[in-house]
């Protein structure tokens, strides 16, 4: 196979919290669909968080799990933000951004006490989450006459396929969800309407 048809991410946002000598480490694990949305909340973590010394954080992005990126904020190169991604990474999650807070407790830990601390503050985040596997789904739309309603609608009964969006008229248009894995013997079924026209529109 050239992909995977499933992919892990988390619902809802969730928090942890670890402590090490006095500094305090509050993870807060958030699911994102675009990296637009990393610095809006980073943003209002640093206003709910003034007083704290970083912000540190790393997202992963993509059904493909290519996109990536960490930040130290401040700590030590790689203390904060690779272990942050490392344990988002090791979960093999994706569609997800982690801040982890961090209050200086006046003893400096050291970099492999950084790396504990923030590992240990995300992996309590992680277990907190709520973990949920999702397929790799295309949405495609098709066009038939009218006539042709009954040919569609038994492609859509059969695999059991998510639609989005229909229109009813003398075309006929319907945008629907197809996984990945099926879409070769859905594509098939539906080239053999008359006159339908299918169009690829993108991946979810």
């Amino acid at each position: 196979m050239l992909f995977e048809d499933t992919y892990k991410t988390i619902i809802k946002p969730a928090e942890g919290d670890f402590r090490d000598r006095g500094s305090k480490f509050l993870a807060f694990a958030y699911h994102i669909e675009s990296e637009q949305e990393v610095k809006p909340i980073i943003d209002v973590l640093r206003n709910q968080h003034p007083k704290a010394n970083h912000h540190c954080y790393a997202f992963r992005l993509g059904l493909d799990k290519s996109n990536h990126r960490a930040n130290d904020d401040g700590e030590p190169s790689g203390s904060a933000g690779k272990p942050i991604l490392n344990t988002i990474l090791s979960k093999d999650l994706t569609n997800i951004l982690v801040v982890v807070v961090r209050y200086f407790g006046g003893t400096l830990l050291g970099v492999p006490g950084l790396i504990n601390a923030y590992k240990s503050a995300t992996q309590i985040a992680l277990e907190n989450a709520e973990i949920v596997e999702k397929t790799v789904n295309d949405i495609y739309e098709i066009w038939f006459d009218f006539a042709q309603m009954n040919d569609a609608m038994k492609v859509v009964k059969e695999f059991g396929l998510k639609i989005r969006n229909q229109i009813y008229d003398n075309r006929c248009g319907i945008e629907f969800e197809v996984r990945k894995s099926l879409l070769n013997q859905v594509i098939g079924k539906l080239e053999k309407i008359e006159a339908a026209e299918i169009k690829y529109l993108k991946t979810v």
